[in-house]
């Protein structure tokens, strides 16, 4: 059997953890940043965050040439701390938020998929997560 490779992502956002755990976590913020560029754009999101909870979001090409579906099952919920969760395809995922006063470090650690590059993921989810720390950093509580 291949072992599966973990992947971590990672950035220190300027902004308290309770601000920054608000916007990662609710539907109407995540279809702000959840892109991991200007060409991408995430059409909708819902967001039952707590342990057995259920998430979706889609993200689609602005040209409409290309789009998935993004989703899974809460396995753990710690309030400001630690969110983990396991894809439809089994991959499992788990993001810390690291309170440090006004800035709160943000990893997160995913199994790999077998389709794409390690580098490419690793990339696509780096983008991703920049793109959440620019737009909590920049929009105003």
């Amino acid at each position: 059997m291949e072992e599966i490779k973990e992947v971590t992502v990672k950035t220190i956002v300027q902004a308290p953890v309770e601000k920054v755990w608000k916007y990662w976590a609710e539907p109407d913020h995540i279809k702000k940043w959840n892109s991991p560029s200007d060409d991408w754009h995430t059409l909708f999101a819902e967001n039952d965050l707590r342990a057995g909870g259920k998430f979706i979001s889609r993200m689609e090409a602005k040209d409409g040439s290309m789009g998935f579906d993004f989703s899974g099952t809460y396995d753990e919920v710690k309030l400001h701390e630690v969110i983990s969760y396991t894809l439809g395809d089994g991959r499992k995922v788990k993001i810390t938020f690291k309170d440090l006063g006004y800035k709160t470090e943000v990893i997160e650690i995913f199994d790999a998929e077998k389709e794409n590059p390690v580098e490419f993921q690793q990339q696509g989810w780096q983008a991703i997560l920049n793109n959440f720390k620019q737009y909590t950093e920049q929009t105003p509580t």
